[in-house]
């Protein structure tokens, strides 16, 4: 058995793949920042399931926790061999002429920040280089990366073209260490966090508008969690740094 880390695995598409990953055959750390019931919840149900899990709080934001969550994630008795990037976070919709400096710091420690600090992580115990065994890391970024979210969150979007990047150029640093990252980029998905930008039915309203969302509906944590733990396994063994726009053609 190895080790899989889903970070913001409390809900949404990080909690369905949490649990789709366990069922897979991995042993999964459910990070969480501070949802540590629902946290609790995900494992409960892995573990319901036959699966194996614990949840692990840390918020990654802060170099010293993701410091810790590594160390943590070290004392298991199997190698990490899959790192979901999913932790995110955005706030109210609003224009650019409304942002803040600290909105923006705190979007981009997160999104952009966290991101590359359990990369960096992962890549010292995954990469061949630090007598590791390779590894999949993938970045769930955004469509708003490609279409830029105006109006509402631009500096999400922003923080989401920056991890495009990152799994571009990581990809490439680390593709001869047995290391593929790629990325998932979600759609209107229906999870909690439209909500924490202050509209829980935006999806609704985005699929009721003729010609959006080619699909014409709003896509479910399930799907986008499928494409990932698709990346992660041997069948995509000859896939790095490439894109799936979870979308619904948009």
């Amino acid at each position: 058995m190895t080790l899989a880390l889903v970070t913001g695995a409390s809900r949404g598409i990080g909690r369905a793949t949490a649990i789709k990953l366990a069922q897979q055959g991995y042993r999964v750390a459910v990070n969480y920042r501070q949802r540590a019931e629902e946290a609790q919840q995900v494992v409960a149900q892995i573990r319901e399931q036959g699966g194996e899990a614990f949840a692990v709080q840390a918020d990654i934001a802060d170099e010293a926790q993701v410091v810790a969550l590594f160390q943590r994630l070290d004392q298991e008795s199997m190698p990490l061999a899959v790192l979901v990037n999913n932790a995110g976070i955005l706030f109210t919709q609003c224009r650019v002429e409304e942002i803040s400096a600290e909105r923006l710091q705190r979007v981009f420690a997160t999104n952009v920040t966290g991101t590359f600090l359990c990369c960096r992580e992962a890549v010292k115990r995954m990469g061949k280089h630090h007598g590791g065994a390779g590894g999949a890391i993938i970045n769930v970024s955004s469509a708003a990366s490609r279409l830029g979210a105006a109006g509402e969150y631009v500096d999400y979007a922003a923080s989401k073209g920056a991890m495009d990047s990152l799994t571009k150029g990581l990809s490439l640093e680390v593709a001869a260490q047995g290391i593929r990252v790629n990325s998932v980029r979600p759609g209107f998905i229906y999870t909690d966090m439209h909500a924490d930008g202050g509209e829980p039915g935006r999806v609704d309203r985005v699929a009721a508008t003729a010609g959006v969302i080619p699909m014409g509906r709003g896509g479910e944590a399930e799907e986008v969690a499928e494409a990932i733990v698709w990346l992660a396994s041997e069948a995509a063994s000859y896939i790095t740094g490439t894109f799936i726009d979870a979308a619904g053609g948009r």
